[in-house]
């Protein structure tokens, strides 16, 4: 553990959990490194991830957004491609993206596509898929309402999955943010974990909620 984190770790009780709000100024006042870092809740879940009813992945429309501009790439064509290139996408194309994939490009943090689509995508599933890119009509990026969903991108809309371990790891902006805005994008996704919380979760569904910056140590939640 380096001097930073050993001064971070200090700088408040480990063994004692905090309101969102609490939780927010201790990571704001310990995110100590030249950049302006990323701040996640983590969530750890009691669901049984081998069980495909028991997934959790879903959106939320942070309040605040996440402090970064994505940039989304929307596959789609005719009508559909002009739409996209309207609402502001970044990128739009069809084949061309799914090849520049395949030979390892990906510049895009989001990727979108129509219905109609999703075949060409097939491809470059094996690629897409472990890094989180590949559309989801769970995630709302598989969609021909091209135009709102791009907006609600811009916007700060996130998606965000429980692991194999059941965490769920939510980005809810930067340490440059208030802690009250910080706080305010947590609980939004606290709300949402616990709206979508699987109708055959048994038993202690929360089990611990956590908020760390890229640098900083985790605090601990009070989920009460």
């Amino acid at each position: 553990m380096g001097k930073r984190m050993q001064a971070a770790v200090k700088a408040y009780d480990k063994s004692k959990t905090y309101t969102f709000e609490q939780a927010a100024e201790i990571v704001k006042n310990n995110a100590k490194a030249k950049f302006d870092e990323t701040v996640e809740l983590h969530v750890k879940l009691g669901i049984d991830t081998k069980k495909a009813d028991q997934q959790v992945r879903t959106t939320v429309a942070l309040p605040h957004g996440t402090g970064k501009t994505k940039r989304i790439a929307v596959i789609a064509k005719g009508e559909h491609a002009q739409e996209a290139q309207k609402a502001g996408a970044n990128r739009v194309g069809a084949e061309d993206i799914v090849e520049e994939v395949i030979k390892g490009k990906i510049d895009f943090d989001v990727l979108v596509a129509t219905p109609d689509t999703m075949k060409d995508l097939a491809k470059a599933a094996k690629i897409l898929g472990p890094r989180g890119l590949m559309p989801n009509p769970k995630s709302g990026t598989v969609t021909f309402d091209l135009a709102n969903t791009i907006k609600a991108l811009k916007a700060g809309r996130i998606e965000f999955k429980a692991d194999t371990y059941g965490i769920v790891h939510a980005i809810i902006g930067k340490a440059s943010f208030d802690a009250a805005k910080l706080a305010e994008n947590a609980k939004a996704v606290m709300d949402t974990i616990i709206r979508v919380k699987p109708s055959t979760s048994k038993g202690v569904y929360v089990k611990s909620i956590s908020m760390s910056s890229t640098m900083g140590p985790g605090v601990f939640i009070s989920n009460k």
